[in-house]
Protein backbone atom coordinates (compact mmCIF):
# COMPACT_ATOMS: atom_id res chain seq x y z
CA UNK A 1 0.00 0.00 0.00
CA UNK A 2 1.09 3.32 -0.93
CA UNK A 3 0.22 6.71 -0.23
CA UNK A 4 1.40 10.08 -2.11
CA UNK A 5 2.53 12.40 -0.43
CA UNK A 6 -0.16 14.96 -2.67
CA UNK A 7 -2.68 13.03 -0.88
CA UNK A 8 -1.16 12.79 2.41
CA UNK A 9 -0.78 16.86 2.24
CA UNK A 10 -4.15 17.39 1.57
CA UNK A 11 -5.21 15.42 4.07
CA UNK A 12 -3.53 17.02 6.42
CA UNK A 13 -4.61 20.61 5.21
CA UNK A 14 -8.54 18.84 5.84
CA UNK A 15 -7.68 17.67 9.51
CA UNK A 16 -5.96 21.03 10.44
CA UNK A 17 -8.19 23.08 8.60
CA UNK A 18 -11.46 21.23 10.48
CA UNK A 19 -9.69 22.83 13.90
CA UNK A 20 -8.59 26.38 12.94
CA UNK A 21 -7.05 28.41 15.84
CA UNK A 22 -9.21 29.61 18.26
CA UNK A 23 -9.49 33.34 18.35
CA UNK A 24 -10.57 35.15 21.23
CA UNK A 25 -13.61 36.80 20.46
CA UNK A 26 -13.08 40.26 19.54
CA UNK A 27 -16.97 41.91 19.71
CA UNK A 28 -17.67 44.35 16.94
CA UNK A 29 -18.66 48.16 16.32
CA UNK A 30 -22.64 47.75 17.05
CA UNK A 31 -22.36 44.73 17.86
CA UNK A 32 -21.56 44.56 21.62
CA UNK A 33 -21.12 47.74 23.86
CA UNK A 34 -19.06 47.43 26.93
CA UNK A 35 -18.07 43.96 27.94
CA UNK A 36 -19.10 43.52 31.64
CA UNK A 37 -17.85 41.39 34.21
CA UNK A 38 -17.89 40.45 38.10
CA UNK A 39 -14.63 41.91 40.08
CA UNK A 40 -15.20 39.39 43.39
CA UNK A 41 -13.24 40.75 46.50
CA UNK A 42 -12.65 37.68 48.69
CA UNK A 43 -11.16 40.57 51.86
CA UNK A 44 -14.94 41.52 52.00
CA UNK A 45 -16.58 38.35 51.79
CA UNK A 46 -18.44 38.13 55.53
CA UNK A 47 -19.70 34.09 53.84
CA UNK A 48 -23.40 35.79 54.61
CA UNK A 49 -24.62 33.44 51.39
CA UNK A 50 -26.85 36.80 50.46
CA UNK A 51 -25.36 36.24 46.78
CA UNK A 52 -26.40 32.68 46.12
CA UNK A 53 -29.86 33.15 47.92
CA UNK A 54 -30.08 36.35 45.35
CA UNK A 55 -28.79 34.05 42.65
CA UNK A 56 -31.25 31.11 43.14
CA UNK A 57 -34.78 33.46 43.69
CA UNK A 58 -34.15 35.46 40.82
CA UNK A 59 -33.53 32.36 38.16
CA UNK A 60 -35.56 30.41 40.26
CA UNK A 61 -33.04 27.65 41.07
CA UNK A 62 -34.40 25.00 43.10
CA UNK A 63 -32.42 23.97 46.43
CA UNK A 64 -29.89 21.70 46.32
CA UNK A 65 -29.96 20.46 50.05
CA UNK A 66 -30.09 21.51 53.75
CA UNK A 67 -27.75 19.77 55.07
CA UNK A 68 -23.97 20.90 55.84
CA UNK A 69 -21.79 18.55 53.43
CA UNK A 70 -19.04 18.97 56.11
CA UNK A 71 -16.85 21.41 55.08
CA UNK A 72 -17.88 24.15 56.83
CA UNK A 73 -20.68 26.11 56.58
CA UNK A 74 -21.05 25.31 53.03
CA UNK A 75 -24.19 23.26 51.98
CA UNK A 76 -24.12 23.35 47.98
CA UNK A 77 -21.02 22.11 47.59
CA UNK A 78 -19.79 23.85 44.10
CA UNK A 79 -21.23 25.25 41.30
CA UNK A 80 -23.70 23.24 38.95
CA UNK A 81 -26.18 23.35 37.23
CA UNK A 82 -28.58 24.59 40.17
CA UNK A 83 -25.73 26.94 41.71
CA UNK A 84 -24.42 29.47 40.09
CA UNK A 85 -23.29 31.53 42.61
CA UNK A 86 -21.03 29.01 45.26
CA UNK A 87 -19.62 31.18 48.68
CA UNK A 88 -17.00 29.17 49.21
CA UNK A 89 -15.73 28.49 53.13
CA UNK A 90 -11.78 27.63 54.01
CA UNK A 91 -10.71 26.98 57.34
CA UNK A 92 -6.82 27.29 58.14
CA UNK A 93 -6.12 26.61 61.59
CA UNK A 94 -2.38 27.29 62.49
CA UNK A 95 -0.18 26.83 65.81
CA UNK A 96 -1.13 30.42 67.27
CA UNK A 97 -4.68 31.13 65.47
CA UNK A 98 -6.58 30.16 63.03
CA UNK A 99 -7.99 32.23 60.20
CA UNK A 100 -11.10 32.55 57.33
CA UNK A 101 -10.56 32.39 54.04
CA UNK A 102 -14.49 33.01 51.85
CA UNK A 103 -15.42 33.45 48.49
CA UNK A 104 -17.77 33.80 46.62
CA UNK A 105 -17.26 31.59 42.81
CA UNK A 106 -19.19 32.30 39.37
CA UNK A 107 -18.47 31.60 36.02
CA UNK A 108 -15.21 33.25 34.49
CA UNK A 109 -16.90 34.17 31.32
CA UNK A 110 -14.00 33.67 29.57
CA UNK A 111 -13.15 35.81 26.59
CA UNK A 112 -11.62 32.63 24.89
CA UNK A 113 -14.33 30.14 26.77
CA UNK A 114 -13.31 26.51 25.93
CA UNK A 115 -17.33 25.67 26.92
CA UNK A 116 -18.11 27.82 23.60
CA UNK A 117 -15.57 25.87 21.60
CA UNK A 118 -16.57 22.25 22.53
CA UNK A 119 -20.77 22.98 21.86
CA UNK A 120 -21.58 20.90 19.00
CA UNK A 121 -24.64 22.44 18.60
CA UNK A 122 -23.79 26.48 18.92
CA UNK A 123 -25.73 26.51 22.14
CA UNK A 124 -23.42 28.36 23.90
CA UNK A 125 -23.18 32.08 22.78
CA UNK A 126 -21.75 35.53 23.38
CA UNK A 127 -24.35 37.74 24.40
CA UNK A 128 -24.57 41.37 24.07
CA UNK A 129 -23.26 42.00 26.76
CA UNK A 130 -19.46 39.98 25.91
CA UNK A 131 -21.05 37.33 28.41
CA UNK A 132 -20.73 33.39 27.64
CA UNK A 133 -24.74 32.31 27.96
CA UNK A 134 -26.08 29.14 27.32
CA UNK A 135 -28.69 28.91 24.76
CA UNK A 136 -30.97 26.04 26.33
CA UNK A 137 -33.56 25.42 23.79
CA UNK A 138 -30.34 24.49 21.53
CA UNK A 139 -28.50 22.67 24.17
CA UNK A 140 -28.77 18.81 23.54
CA UNK A 141 -27.39 17.68 26.97
CA UNK A 142 -23.88 16.51 25.62
CA UNK A 143 -22.13 17.38 28.22
CA UNK A 144 -18.91 18.24 26.18
CA UNK A 145 -18.94 22.11 28.08
CA UNK A 146 -19.22 20.12 31.39
CA UNK A 147 -15.73 18.54 30.65
CA UNK A 148 -14.14 20.89 28.88
CA UNK A 149 -14.28 24.09 31.65
CA UNK A 150 -11.19 24.04 33.69
CA UNK A 151 -12.79 25.63 36.43
CA UNK A 152 -15.67 23.21 37.25
CA UNK A 153 -18.80 25.78 36.35
CA UNK A 154 -21.03 24.17 34.13
CA UNK A 155 -23.56 21.40 35.27
CA UNK A 156 -26.46 19.02 33.99
CA UNK A 157 -29.48 19.36 35.41
CA UNK A 158 -30.73 16.39 37.50
CA UNK A 159 -33.45 16.11 40.23
CA UNK A 160 -36.24 18.88 40.05
CA UNK A 161 -34.66 20.70 36.93
CA UNK A 162 -33.89 17.26 35.10
CA UNK A 163 -34.22 18.66 31.93
CA UNK A 164 -30.79 17.18 30.78
CA UNK A 165 -29.25 20.63 29.47
CA UNK A 166 -26.17 22.56 30.75
CA UNK A 167 -26.89 25.32 33.19
CA UNK A 168 -24.59 28.34 34.31
CA UNK A 169 -24.81 31.67 35.37
CA UNK A 170 -26.30 33.58 32.98
CA UNK A 171 -24.64 36.97 34.44
CA UNK A 172 -28.53 37.96 34.62
CA UNK A 173 -28.92 38.46 30.82
CA UNK A 174 -32.22 39.66 31.43
CA UNK A 175 -31.84 42.10 34.63
CA UNK A 176 -28.43 43.55 32.31
CA UNK A 177 -30.94 44.05 29.24
CA UNK A 178 -33.52 46.25 31.57
CA UNK A 179 -30.39 48.16 32.66
CA UNK A 180 -30.20 46.08 36.00
CA UNK A 181 -27.34 45.03 38.58
CA UNK A 182 -26.88 41.21 38.63
CA UNK A 183 -28.66 39.88 41.44
CA UNK A 184 -25.77 38.69 43.40
CA UNK A 185 -24.35 41.58 43.01
CA UNK A 186 -26.96 43.95 44.36
CA UNK A 187 -27.36 41.94 47.20
CA UNK A 188 -23.71 41.81 48.25
CA UNK A 189 -24.23 43.92 51.79
CA UNK A 190 -20.49 44.00 51.60
CA UNK A 191 -19.94 45.12 48.71
CA UNK A 192 -17.65 41.99 48.03
CA UNK A 193 -18.88 41.09 44.54
CA UNK A 194 -19.08 44.34 41.70
CA UNK A 195 -20.14 44.36 38.68
CA UNK A 196 -19.92 46.58 35.72
CA UNK A 197 -17.37 47.16 32.48
CA UNK A 198 -14.26 44.74 33.23
CA UNK A 199 -12.13 47.32 32.24
CA UNK A 200 -13.33 49.99 34.97
CA UNK A 201 -13.20 46.93 37.50
CA UNK A 202 -9.96 45.91 37.00
CA UNK A 203 -8.49 49.50 37.19
CA UNK A 204 -10.65 49.58 40.39
CA UNK A 205 -9.15 45.89 41.38
CA UNK A 206 -5.66 46.77 40.73
CA UNK A 207 -6.00 49.82 43.18
CA UNK A 208 -7.81 47.93 45.77
CA UNK A 209 -4.60 45.94 45.93
CA UNK A 210 -2.23 48.83 46.05
CA UNK A 211 -4.48 50.01 48.85
CA UNK A 212 -4.27 46.83 50.95
CA UNK A 213 -0.36 46.36 50.03
CA UNK A 214 0.27 49.96 51.60
CA UNK A 215 -1.81 48.89 54.94
CA UNK A 216 0.72 45.65 55.08
CA UNK A 217 -1.44 43.25 53.19
CA UNK A 218 1.01 41.81 51.10
CA UNK A 219 -0.89 38.82 50.60
CA UNK A 220 -3.23 40.83 48.27
CA UNK A 221 -2.84 39.93 44.30
CA UNK A 222 -5.26 39.46 41.65
CA UNK A 223 -6.68 35.73 39.89
CA UNK A 224 -7.85 36.25 36.41
CA UNK A 225 -7.43 40.00 35.57
CA UNK A 226 -4.72 39.69 33.87
CA UNK A 227 -3.66 36.32 31.90
CA UNK A 228 -3.91 33.01 34.12
CA UNK A 229 -2.51 29.50 32.61
CA UNK A 230 -3.88 29.46 29.27
CA UNK A 231 -6.23 32.37 29.53
CA UNK A 232 -6.14 35.69 29.03
CA UNK A 233 -7.97 38.39 31.32
CA UNK A 234 -11.33 36.83 32.75
CA UNK A 235 -14.33 38.60 33.06
CA UNK A 236 -14.80 37.74 36.20
CA UNK A 237 -12.12 37.53 38.62
CA UNK A 238 -11.08 37.73 42.23
CA UNK A 239 -8.70 39.34 44.66
CA UNK A 240 -7.20 36.39 47.02
CA UNK A 241 -5.05 36.33 50.23
CA UNK A 242 -3.58 32.51 49.27
CA UNK A 243 -3.00 30.32 46.72
CA UNK A 244 -5.18 29.93 44.27
CA UNK A 245 -6.00 25.87 45.23
CA UNK A 246 -6.67 27.18 48.45
CA UNK A 247 -10.15 28.58 46.93
CA UNK A 248 -10.40 25.38 44.78
CA UNK A 249 -9.13 27.66 41.95
CA UNK A 250 -7.00 25.88 39.19
CA UNK A 251 -3.35 27.60 39.51
CA UNK A 252 -2.47 27.28 35.57
CA UNK A 253 -5.91 26.30 33.84
CA UNK A 254 -5.61 24.85 31.22
CA UNK A 255 -6.94 25.56 27.50
CA UNK A 256 -8.01 22.30 26.11
CA UNK A 257 -8.36 22.98 22.50
CA UNK A 258 -4.26 23.98 22.67
CA UNK A 259 -2.63 22.54 20.23
CA UNK A 260 -5.57 20.10 18.74
CA UNK A 261 -4.80 20.41 15.56
CA UNK A 262 -1.17 19.00 16.11
CA UNK A 263 -2.56 16.29 18.25
CA UNK A 264 -5.17 15.09 15.07
CA UNK A 265 -2.41 15.67 12.81
CA UNK A 266 -0.23 12.98 15.24
CA UNK A 267 -2.50 10.93 15.36
CA UNK A 268 -3.07 10.24 11.56
CA UNK A 269 0.23 10.16 10.34
CA UNK A 270 0.03 7.13 13.28
CA UNK A 271 -2.51 5.78 11.75
CA UNK A 272 -1.00 5.88 8.06
CA UNK A 273 1.81 4.69 9.67
CA UNK A 274 0.68 1.25 11.11
CA UNK A 275 -1.56 0.80 7.96
CA UNK A 276 1.64 0.88 5.96
CA UNK A 277 3.00 -1.22 7.75
CA UNK A 278 0.23 -3.82 8.43
CA UNK A 279 -0.23 -3.42 4.47
CA UNK A 280 3.65 -4.33 3.79
CA UNK A 281 3.38 -7.21 6.37
CA UNK A 282 0.26 -9.12 4.91
CA UNK A 283 1.28 -8.28 1.53
CA UNK A 284 4.93 -10.30 2.17
CA UNK A 285 3.03 -12.92 3.64
CA UNK A 286 0.57 -13.42 0.20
Amino acid sequence: MTLSLPILGEALDELTNAFPPRRTPVPQPGDVGQIMGFFTDTTLCIGCKACEVACKQWNQLPADQYNFTGYSYDNTGHLGATTWRHVKFKEQIGENAGRWLMMSDVCKHCESAPCQHSCPTGAIIYNDFGDVYVQNDICNGCGYCVSACPFGVLGRAEGQQDDGHAHKCTLCFDRQSDDMTPACAKACPTASIQFGPVDELRDRARGRVKELQDRGNQRAYLYGADSVGDYGPLNAFFLLEDHPNEYNLPENPPQPFKGQAKRYAASLLTGVALTALAAAVFGKRS
